[in-house]
């Protein structure tokens, strides 16, 4: 679908002032949300919805697919949250981000010192305007971009470390154009490389996601996952054979036939762990 073309209208607040139309796309699960945010967006003359998606996948697609300005990005979607969205979407490709969210109070707090926009539901059409203006003051920089585009990434990122506990059940990853959902036991070991994780599932399939392993971590559920050195996680219930070492380190087997060392700080862990009656 080709994006289509902008063009100029006088801003409500700012009659004497000609900006582009502002170009947004609108995500949310729930259709009622959807058409809702729709509405208030019509009443606005310089704005123009250019997409909606109803998953945080679709929302990915439609954002590389049509570059919008801004993006309304529900905070609480399944299998790809708003924040996942912004992990996903390619650099070159990500806008401008307000969060939409109902209720996720430590969000909302994290993106207050980042300065990073946010909406509370049921979204009111004042503060909506003041999203719209912000957004527009922004594409008037001309240097805007990198420093935003790097602002989203990392609190995209950070607000995952602070966030209510609640474990993954699944990974989304890149396959070159497309998202892979990956069902978390499904992951048989995960291996840091620099900034770079690399995960091998049960079937030996293997992928990459930029992401810290700290941070996966304590997403992770402990009684499923262990750490077995800094950069490496297995799953508990793949285990097979755990050999020990000089040293007082171990090389765990899985059941997969995948070998994984263990440092001798994570050794004493797996003996109170996994080597107990």
């Amino acid at each position: 679908m080709m994006p289509p073309q902008s063009r100029t209208e006088k801003r409500p607040d700012r009659p004497t002032e000609l900006v582009h139309r502002l170009r947004v796309v609108i995500a949310d699960d729930e259709r009622p949300a959807r058409a809702f945010l729709a509405s208030m967006l019509a009443a606005n003359p310089d704005v123009e919805i250019v997409g909606e998606a109803s998953t945080g996948t679709e929302a990915v697609e439609v954002i590389e697919q049509v570059r919008p300005d801004l993006a309304l990005l529900d905070l609480q979607m399944p299998e790809l949250d708003g924040l996942g969205v912004v992990r996903m979407v390619r650099k070159d490709a990500l806008p401008l981000v307000a969060f939409v969210t109902a209720y996720d109070e430590y969000a909302v707090q994290a993106f207050e010192m980042s300065a990073i926009d946010y909406l509370l539901k049921p979204v009111d059409p004042v503060r909506l305007r003041l999203t719209l203006n912000r957004a527009l003051e922004r594409l008037e920089q001309a240097d805007y971009k990198p420093a935003e585009v790097a602002r989203l990434k990392a609190v995209a990122e950070e607000v995952d470390l602070g966030a209510p506990t609640r474990y993954l059940r699944r990974i989304p990853v890149r396959k070159r154009d497309d998202i892979i959902i990956i069902p978390v036991d499904q992951i048989a070991a995960i291996v840091a490389d620099g900034e770079l994780l690399h995960l091998t599932l049960i079937n030996g399939e293997r992928f990459t996601i930029t992401y810290r392993l700290k941070n996966l971590e304590a997403r992770l559920d402990p009684a499923k996952f262990v750490r077995l050195s800094r950069g490496t996680i297995a799953n508990v219930e793949l285990i097979h054979r755990i050999s020990p070492m000089p040293g007082g380190t171990y090389v765990v087997s899985l059941r997969n036939n995948i070998q994984l060392p263990v440092s001798r700080l994570r050794a004493r862990v797996l003996r109170e762990e996994l080597l107990r009656l």
